[in-house]
């Protein structure tokens, strides 16, 4: 009896011990995945290309939201308190971010703390103020144009900076995000310049010609009989009919985008950045499309549509509404359908035949995702 005793106590208590080494290790916080927020849909994007299966990504705002006006609501707030990773621009377009941070009180994500990322650094910017500036300019950015997510090119540098972030937080899974983000800069020149130039000069050597100016000059180079430019691919083969055009656009949101993709802005709906149209303002657009038979306009879509309607009718010109952001529409839930999405609409305004719904003339070496060709 004394014996089955014995064995019984020690039976419970192996029990007891067990439970609670399990209990215990369901009250151990354990983080298998960090936790980023980032100011936009884009850099979300980019994250999760880089971060894939180390972590959650959540953004604060959408694709079809004002990105210079986020409401500081309690909920986005509520997002950073317990961030790993923050991912902002890091110019004074998310000036809303900072009343969020100070909310949140988390301070690995703070200005100047390990988890605080802007993502600009190394990227060129363009439209910087030369003169003295004052509030009679308008919502004038003081930095330079900090709408540097509609070029596809500063993507790349986009996901170093996320990358540099990601390491820091979680040093020992440094070797995976370095694999993934060069992985992703591969992406980016093969949907950029297609396959058969990627292999031949390389990514780098392309993005560098075409930021500088001399890509097309370039390809008009022969290499084995063939002039280079029957090599290109990507978006910017599919955007070459509408390459050297004229556009009015609403807001000096394009600024990236059309350097990239060779169009040209002749004026803007806003008079200054920030600043409502006035009548005579419209007027002088107005009479700048008439004369010099300008037939697009850029519109982003959170902007309001009286103004480019009214232009529309008085002229004849074609306003493409286009999302900003990722998720802007349901067609754009990453960054390669948003620039599908936009090189298809600007075609289609100036009527042009879009290339086939989905398609994407790049290799998908990544294993990120559907390959879609």
């Amino acid at each position: 009896m004394k014996s089955f005793r014995r064995i019984a106590a020690l039976t419970v208590s192996t029990f007891m011990a067990s439970s609670t080494a399990v209990a215990g290790s369901d009250d151990v916080p354990v983080k298998d995945v960090l936790k980023v927020v980032t100011t936009f849909s884009d850099y979300a994007s980019i994250t999760q290309e880089i971060g894939g299966e180390k972590v959650t990504v959540e953004h604060l705002s959408y694709g079809d939201q004002d990105p210079h006006f986020v409401p500081p609501k309690p909920s986005l707030a509520l997002k950073l308190k317990d961030a790993d990773l923050f991912v902002t621009t890091g110019l004074d377009l998310e000036m809303w971010a900072t009343t969020l941070l100070d909310k949140a009180r988390n301070k690995k994500i703070m200005d100047g703390a390990v988890g605080y990322v802007t993502v600009y650094t190394g990227i060129e910017l363009l439209q910087k103020p030369t003169t003295a500036l004052s509030r009679t300019e308008g919502d004038i950015h003081i930095y330079g144009n900090p709408h540097i997510q509609t070029s596809p090119l500063n993507w790349k540098t986009i996901s170093e900076n996320i990358l540099i972030g990601l390491k820091k937080v979680d040093p020992e899974n440094a070797a995976y995000y370095e694999e993934r983000q060069k992985a992703f800069a591969d992406k980016v020149d093969r949907a950029m310049f297609g396959d058969d130039l990627v292999d031949l000069l390389g990514g780098q050597t392309l993005t560098q010609l075409l930021q500088g100016g001399t890509l097309f000059d370039f390809l008009e180079r022969e290499f084995e009989g063939e002039v280079l430019v029957n090599r290109l691919g990507g978006w910017l083969e599919e955007a070459l009919p509408f390459r050297g055009k004229k556009v009015i656009a609403y807001h000096k949101n394009w600024a990236y985008f059309v350097r990239d993709f060779g169009l040209e802005v002749i004026d803007y709906i806003e008079p200054k950045p920030g600043i409502p149209p006035s009548a005579r303002h419209v007027k002088e657009v107005v009479e700048k499309i008439k004369a010099q038979g300008i037939e697009l306009m850029l519109v982003a879509t959170y902007f309001e549509k009286n103004s480019p309607r009214m232009i529309e009718q008085r002229t004849g010109i074609k306003a493409v509404f286009l999302p900003i952001s990722v998720g802007g529409v349901p067609e754009a839930s990453d960054n390669f359908e948003l620039v599908d999405y936009w090189i298809a609409h600007i075609k289609e305004g100036f009527g042009m035949e879009p290339a086939e719904k989905g398609r994407h003339r790049y290799r998908h070496r990544t294993g990120q995702g559907t390959s879609k060709e």
